[in-house]
This record gives structure tokens, C-alpha cells and sequence, in this order.
């Protein structure tokens, strides 16, 4: 498999081009001069998350039988509103352009897998930032997770040296709360993603997040802290009641059972028209991985000129693992209503 090099353009060069991104210039030739250089720069991380990736693998069998891994290289959109909304921030210092997941069944596995990690002496890659959202949820959203963010070091090939990459290792129920949020944020046109929109619908996964807490024994968001399991329900269950949000994540949910069935391909370029509420799914073999960055990159363009799509290049390996790392990407919230609805009416 043919991996993209690190550009050979300076990081100031690099830099640069993710400021220009972030003014709306789209049309100008520097502009797209700005994003192919970018496009390359995130390109160029498919080597080291795959390494990272298959270390996980290893990693991930010797704690659970049941978790699962994914990988992706973040959207050019999502990277660009980035930028503009850290001005301070670096396009070669972005922390989370290549991400990978750990999806566990329990707390305890979460944080032996994490530990098999920040224990391990002889792992040559460095250890640069990690985050504990898990014992400190954060406080505006309730987002809880472990993250974990490596420069890669590797002396046989020292060419990817120091990218970044961002490991995420949650439990189900996380992840099923935090793939909620984004599908929400899709259907509402806010980015509930990323800390921002209707203070109402902050407020109510916040509150459920606090609620999920005491399922599996971990804290609580601070600021609901004060209450106890049956008063964070009930705040649940009259939040929930306000928005309708139960009805409107039945009227917004598409399942989809027809697609990606057969063959199992390596990656998958998924994208979604948030107008239309569909998705289409476009799958590579492990040869075919240039031509899929092409294909992402030639969505993407459409979509900064204004169109409706959403695209992202995932790879999760069968379309059945996809769907359970990404259900948000298929529009299907289902797990997180059925759990919702379980914990409203039996507190369980």
C-alpha cells in the first residue's frame, strides 16, 4: 500500500496555508493552492495512524473480546473551523487530524487499556498531552473520555516523525451519548460537537451525560454534582419533555440495512446530505487508499462552496464495525434513545 510522504514544503509554509483557510476566499488561486497543501499535510498522517491503529489491535485483545477500534483522518471543514475558532492555533501542531478510537464495554477496561499505554516504557513514540474526561467531565457539555495524544517517533522510519496523533478511549455508553451529540448537532445546524449552539440542548446531554454517571460508577458533570441519581433524572426527563427531543431523534433517525453488504472493504467514504437526510457510502480496497483521498478531497470542495454533503474517510473494516463505531455517520441514534428511554422511565 502506497502511503502520501510528509510535504516538503516548511511548517511556516504549511501554517500559513491553514491561516489563509480560514478566511472565505474560497475561489482565489491561492486559496485552493492553501488546501491542497493542507489536504496533503493531512494525508500524510494515514502512515503513522495505521501503525497506531494495529498496535491498538494488539493491545485492545488482551483486555476485552468484544471492543472495538476505529480510525479516522479529520474532515477539512472540521479543520478549518478549527482554525478560525483558535486563531493561535497551528494546522502543524493540530493535535487530532489523525484519531483513533477504543470503544470498551466497561470503565475498568477503559483504564487498563489506557494504562497499557502511559505504563509502557518502551514505546517509542512520545507522550504529549492527556486528558481525564472521564474523572473530570467537561463541565458545558458533559463529555466524558480518555485521550491520549502521541508525536510519532519511529527510528526505522523517521519520516513521520513527530505528527500527532489523538487516541480516544471510551466506554459504549459514552460513545453512544457522544455520537448523539454530533448526530443532533447535524440534524439542528450546530455544532453541539464542539461546545457550541442552543444553550437548551447543551444543557440537556450535559444532564444526561451526569445521569449515564451513575450507570457506570464514574462522576458526575460538576455542575450537577449536587444531585442525587433520581433528581438528575428527573431534571432529564423534564429537559427531554421541553424539547420533545426523544420525538425529534424518532423523526430525524434513518436506519440503513441496505448498504455495504458483501464484500468487506478496507476503507469507506462516507457522505451524508444533511438537507436530504441520506448518506452514500463510496468503499476502497488497502490499494485504492490515493484515489479515496482524492474522492474526500473532491467532496469536501463541494461542500466549503456551500452544498449540503458531509463527507468523512473512515476505516473501521466491515460495514458492520462501521456502523457501531460511527452510527452518527448513518444518522441512526437509535441505542441512545432506547437507553434514554430506559433510564427516564426504570432509572436503569
Amino acid at each position: 500500500m502506497a502511503y502520501i510522504s510528509v510535504p516538503t514544503e516548511s511548517k511556516k509554509k504549511i501554517n500559513k496555508a491553514g491561516k489563509l483557510l480560514s478566511t472565505d476566499d474560497f475561489y482565489s488561486a491561492d486559496y485552493q493552492n492553501a488546501l491542497e497543501l493542507a489536504n496533503n499535510w493531512r494525508a500524510c498522517h494515514a502512515y503513522p495512524i495505521n501503525t497506531f491503529q494495529a498496535t491498538l489491535r494488539k493491545k485492545m485483545k488482551e483486555v476485552s473480546n468484544d471492543g472495538l477500534v476505529a480510525q479516522r483522518l479529520k474532515r477539512m471543514p472540521t479543520i478549518i473551523d478549527k482554525l478560525r475558532r483558535f486563531p493561535n492555533m497551528q494546522l502543524t501542531t493540530m493535535q487530532d487530524i489523525a484519531g483513533i478510537r477504543a470503544i470498551l464495554k466497561k470503565v475498568p477496561e477503559v483504564k487498563k487499556l489506557v494504562k497499557s499505554y502511559t505504563n509502557n516504557k518502551s514505546l517509542p513514540h512520545e507522550l504529549v498531552e492527556e486528558y481525564d474526561y472521564i474523572t473530570n467531565p467537561r463541565d458545558i457539555d458533559g463529555y466524558r473520555s480518555y485521550h491520549l495524544v502521541y508525536k510519532y517517533q519511529n527510528a526505522l522510519n523517521s519520516n513521520y516523525d513527530g505528527l500527532r496523533i489523538e487516541m480516544q478511549f471510551r466506554t459504549r455508553l459514552q460513545h453512544i451519548w457522544a455520537t448523539a451529540v454530533e448526530t443532533m448537532g447535524t440534524f439542528l445546524g450546530q455544532a453541539l460537537k464542539s461546545k457550541q449552539g442552543d444553550t437548551e440542548w447543551l444543557d440537556f446531554f450535559a444532564a444526561v451525560s451526569s445521569a449515564f454517571s451513575f450507570l457506570e460508577g464514574t462522576q458526575q458533570v460538576p455542575r450537577f454534582a449536587h444531585l442525587n441519581k433520581e433528581q438528575t433524572i428527573e431534571l432529564v426527563a423534564k429537559m427531554e419533555k421541553e424539547l420533545g427531543a426523544i420525538e425529534k431523534m424518532k423523526n430525524f433517525s434513518i436506519v440503513i440495512n441496505s448498504i455495504g453488504r458483501g464484500k468487506s472493504y478496507y476503507y469507506h467514504l462516507l457522505v451524508l446530505n444533511s438537507l436530504e437526510h441520506n448518506i452514500k457510502v463510496y468503499t476502497y480496497d488497502r490499494d485504492n487508499f490515493e484515489k479515496a483521498l482524492v474522492d474526500y478531497a473532491k467532496f469536501e470542495n463541494e461542500a466549503a462552496k456551500g452544498s449540503k454533503l458531509e463527507p468523512v474517510l473512515v476505516s473501521a473494516g466491515p460495514m458492520e464495525n462501521l456502523r457501531k463505531a460511527y452510527p452518527n455517520l448513518f444518522l441512526d441514534i437509535s441505542e441512545f434513545e432506547r437507553v434514554l428511554m430506559r433510564l427516564i422511565k426504570t432509572g436503569k
